[in-house]
């Protein structure tokens, strides 16, 4: 955010993040949980304003143990409206696909 109102356009990162939890309610709740404590906000190397906000849970899976405790992958995206959009672009956590096996 450059100016007092934030862009249109936004660049996102998007986490995938590796973390045992006992069944899928508690996977979301640890995944909802590790969202707000990563939100924070900071001023760039130009005093300008840079915030961190979690949107949502895009997806929820059951993986393998051949991955590793807290194994992250990201990617950097352009949203628009993300935050205002979030009904929209977030999936139920119904229809996550861990949930849907439960």
């Amino acid at each position: 955010m450059v100016s007092p109102k934030p862009a249109v356009r936004r660049l996102c990162e998007e986490r995938i993040i590796v973390f045992r939890a006992k069944g899928p309610a508690a996977a979301l709740a640890e995944a909802k949980r590790r969202g707000r404590v990563g939100e924070h906000a900071y001023r760039n190397n130009l005093g300008q304003p840079v915030y961190f906000e979690f949107v949502g849970i895009f997806d929820l899976l059951e993986l393998g143990s051949e991955y590793r405790q807290d194994e992250v992958w990201y990617d950097l995206v352009e949203r628009v409206r993300p935050m205002e959009r979030r009904r929209e672009i977030v999936p139920s956590e119904a229809s996550l696909r861990a949930m849907r096996r439960s």
